[in-house]
């Protein structure tokens, strides 16, 4: 159900980081430019190797690992300062990450013919809003001397209420900040101290207050589900309040109990205090319900947006385009290459050294596991309601996987769960769908796109995507 459908998401990519300490994987990208890699008849058993990509990537992550304390449910790589820490323009802890980061920026190997300037930039934590905008500055101005950084870049930061007031805000917004992803998580007093969140309240009504009265347009409302002693009253109530502030992005997220969280050792999945999976599952399908009601685009598994207004930088992710990651426990995707820094600050420190030293780089070898390739490009573009592009899958991996494929989901096809549609991107009729499938012809001439049905099909990410992976490799 929703709890595990939504795991993947951070265990792969760094908008909150988990990926594991120094590991280098070969993965590649899924793009107009990818080189065909198995012919039209083979077989997904011919699935072996292939070159990667070397697009230069146009966006980067910078992780900020400050928090005032750790949330109950966070097994993110944190620095804790005290839940009183507001003021830390001189907190060492502070300065000295800062200059190690820009460090690791400044030692970066760029090793393209041609290097575009940064597109997206994404302060991502932690708390980055803890971080003095100065310290801030200082960062951006490392990645534009390093890489570039467009005039029109998309820059978010992840602000939590209580750590910023409006003269932090304008400041932000005079170097360039432009995007807010505030980490509300619920609109319930109860709910907020249960989850070990260093604000309030009143605190969140401030915070939304000091976005709308800056002029920030671009903002999102982080949200959690799930939550222990969480009732579909408080939820629907945190929706609705949500949709009242009129941010033009939405992020719900499930909760994930990890082990070593204060969760992790007072609650079980499932069990009383938290919700169960039938609860879960009817908080995700409210979520889409309520959201969509109030015009939001459910573009991806957890997130919502106003026309115009999907996160560009997370887009990176969903497209399987390369990124930058920076910071600890931050994640890259170079080359053909995921690679996650470690995620305990000395291991970091003794990372960056080793990078300016020229004992460690993200430069791999020639050769990917296909396989690999395609089941990272099915998971993204199924967890997007744009879905996987089945013409361009079949040029790179071969038309037999893509028959394997529908063929495997027919029974979610006739349930609803998974939807195919033509390059109009009209979903087809059973059929036609029955055409297709008695055809290989019809279906490469029909069939342009697949993708997970909202809000059922997406509850069912996982299982769905664990067939297709069965697929690429029985």
């Amino acid at each position: 159900m929703l709890k595990s459908t939504l795991a993947p998401v951070f265990s792969i990519f760094p908008a909150k980081p988990r990926t594991p300490n120094f590991v280098y994987q070969a993965f590649t990208n899924n793009s107009a430019h990818s080189t065909p890699t198995v012919r039209q008849n083979d077989s997904p058993d011919t699935l072996t190797s292939a070159p990667a990509p070397q697009l230069p990537p146009t966006s980067a992550y910078i992780h900020l690992p400050f928090c005032r304390k750790r949330c109950h449910y966070c097994d993110f790589p944190i620095v804790a300062l005290g839940s009183s820490s507001n003021q830390i323009d001189d907190d060492p802890r502070v300065l000295n990450y800062i200059q190690l980061l820009c460090r690791e920026i400044n030692a970066t190997r760029v090793e393209f013919e041609t290097s575009p300037s940064l597109e997206t930039v994404f302060f991502g934590g932690g708390t980055p809003s803890l971080v003095p905008p100065r310290l801030v500055a200082s960062v951006l101005e490392v990645l534009g001397m390093k890489f570039g950084l467009s005039s029109n870049a998309e820059i978010s930061m992840e602000m939590d209420p209580g750590t910023f007031d409006s003269k932090k805000m304008e400041e932000l917004i005079g170097l360039g900040v432009n995007r807010v992803s505030l980490g509300v998580q619920a609109f319930q007093e109860e709910l907020l101290k249960v989850c070990g969140r260093a604000h309030g309240l009143n605190e969140v009504y401030e915070a939304i207050e000091i976005v709308g009265s800056c002029g920030v347009e671009n903002w999102s409302v982080d949200l959690i589900s799930s939550l222990p002693h969480q009732t579909p009253e408080m939820w629907r109530e945190s929706l609705r309040l949500t949709v009242e502030a009129q941010p033009t992005h939405v992020s719900v997220y499930d909760l994930q109990v990890e082990q070593g969280t204060k969760f992790g050792n007072l609650y079980t999945p499932g069990v009383s205090p938290l919700p169960s999976e039938t609860w879960s599952a009817d908080f995700y399908r409210t979520a889409s319900r309520t959201l969509s009601n109030a015009g939001y685009n459910h573009y991806e598994i957890s997130s919502y947006c106003k026309d115009g207004f999907a996160c560009k930088h997370n887009l990176t992710y969903w497209k399987n385009i390369p990124f930058y990651g920076f910071g600890l426990g931050s994640a890259s995707y170079v080359g053909g290459l995921r690679f996650s820094r470690p995620r305990k600050l000395k291991e970091y420190t003794d990372y960056v050294q080793n990078l300016e030293n020229g004992v460690v780089d993200w430069c791999g070898n020639d050769t990917f596991d296909v396989k690999d390739m395609a089941m990272d490009v099915l998971m993204l573009s199924l967890r997007t309601a744009r879905g996987l592009d089945l013409r361009s899958f079949r040029e790179t991996y071969g038309g037999s996987l893509v028959s394997s494929l529908i063929r495997a989901y027919k029974p979610y096809l006739e349930s609803g769960h998974v939807v195919c549609l033509d390059e109009n991107r009209r979903a087809l009729t059973a059929d036609e769908l029955d055409a297709a499938l008695l055809d290989e012809d019809t279906m490469e001439r029909k069939l342009a796109y697949i993708r997970l049905s909202d809000p059922d099909g997406f509850l069912l990410s996982n299982e769905l995507i664990s067939l297709a992976f069965r697929v690429i490799a029985p």
